[in-house]
C-alpha cells in the first residue's frame, strides 16, 4: 500500500486539551494537502473550522471524551451541536462504568441511541479497551453490532493503553460484517500503521501519521 492510500485511512488527529487554532490550522492544512479521511479534532473548534475551511476538510469530533461516563442525554446534546457546526463523523466514548457492572444492555442502548441522533453521519464507538477484560470486549464487540453503529474503535489516546494486535484480531472475531474497526492510541510508528491497515482496519486515529509518511508522496498529488 502507498504512503498516500494509508493517509486516506487516517483520522488526523488534534485533541490535546491546550490545543490552539495556530495547532488546529497546521491540522487542517495538512489533511487538505496530504488528502487524509478527516481531522478529528475537540467539539469547540468545529464551527471556526468549518467557516474556515467549508467542504475543504472532512471534520470528526470526539463525545464524551475521553472518560464517557457523562449521561446519554448530555451526549445526545453533544451530537446534536457538533452536527449544527458542521461535523461529519461522531467518536463517542461508552460508559465504561455500565460495562463494568455487567449493564450490556444499557450501553448497547446508549450506542444505539447516539446512531439515531447521528443519522447517516459516521458513528466511530470508543471502548477503552486497556480497561476491559476480554469478555467485556466481546460483549462491546456485539453491543457495536447490535446497535448499528459504523465503527468500533480501540481506544481514545487517553487512558493506560491504546490499541493493539491483540484487540483488533479480537474485534474480527466478533463483530459484525457492516462494523469497520479504527485503531488509535499509541499508532505512532510506520509499521504500526501498516500492521493495522493489513489486520484491516479503515481508519487510523493518530497525530503522526502524516509526519511520517509526507516524504513519501509522489509529488503533485
Amino acid at each position: 500500500m502507498t504512503a498516500a492510500e494509508m493517509l486516506k485511512k487516517v483520522d488526523h488527529t488534534q485533541l490535546k486539551a491546550f490545543a490552539t487554532w495556530e495547532d488546529i490550522k497546521v491540522l487542517c492544512d495538512e489533511a487538505i494537502q496530504y488528502h487524509t479521511a478527516s481531522v478529528c479534532v475537540p467539539p469547540a473548534y468545529i464551527k471556526r473550522i468549518h467557516d474556515t475551511y467549508g467542504d475543504k476538510i472532512n471534520i470528526c469530533t470526539v463525545v464524551g471524551f475521553p472518560l464517557g461516563y457523562c449521561v446519554t442525554e448530555a451526549k445526545v446534546a453533544e451530537v446534536k451541536k457538533a452536527l449544527e457546526d458542521g461535523c461529519n463523523e461522531i467518536d463517542m466514548v461508552i460508559n465504561v462504568s455500565d460495562v463494568k457492572n455487567g449493564l450490556y444492555d444499557k450501553v448497547e442502548e446508549e450506542i444505539r441511541t447516539m446512531k439515531a441522533a447521528c443519522g447517516e453521519h459516521i458513528l466511530k464507538v470508543i471502548i477503552e479497551t486497556c480497561y476491559l477484560t476480554e469478555e467485556e470486549k466481546i460483549a462491546m464487540c456485539k453491543a457495536v453490532t447490535n446497535a448499528g453503529a459504523d465503527y468500533i474503535k480501540t481506544s481514545t489516546g487517553f487512558g493506560t493503553d491504546g490499541a493493539t494486535k491483540a484487540d483488533i484480531e479480537l474485534f474480527k472475531a466478533h463483530i459484525g460484517p457492516n462494523v469497520k474497526m479504527k485503531a488509535a492510541g499509541g499508532v505512532s510508528t510506520l509499521e504500526d500503521l501498516e500492521m493495522f491497515i493489513s489486520l484491516g482496519c479503515e481508519r487510523i486515529g493518530t497525530s503522526r501519521a502524516v509526519g511520517l509518511l509526507k516524504g513519501q508522496v509522489t509529488e503533485g498529488y
